[in-house]
């Protein structure tokens, strides 16, 4: 199985989740820009990501709690 499976599933929330990279990426000190950012290093691409992740998930939990 190959391809790109980086996608997002719903269209829609397409232009979310890049203001929310961009916000995260703001938070965590990483000058990432629209478009491409080579001159980043995977690492600090590697800590936009696995940030959002750990917002989303604590926003799921808070909601699961009924917060």
């Amino acid at each position: 199985m190959s391809g790109n499976t980086n996608s997002t599933n719903v269209p829609e929330a397409k232009e979310a989740l890049s203001r929310f990279k961009m916000e995260v990426a703001n938070e965590i000190g990483v000058p990432l820009t629209n478009g491409y950012n080579g001159n980043l290093t995977s690492a600090q691409n590697g800590s936009v990501g696995g940030y959002m992740v750990k917002k989303m998930i604590e926003a799921q939990e808070r909601q699961m709690a009924g917060k």
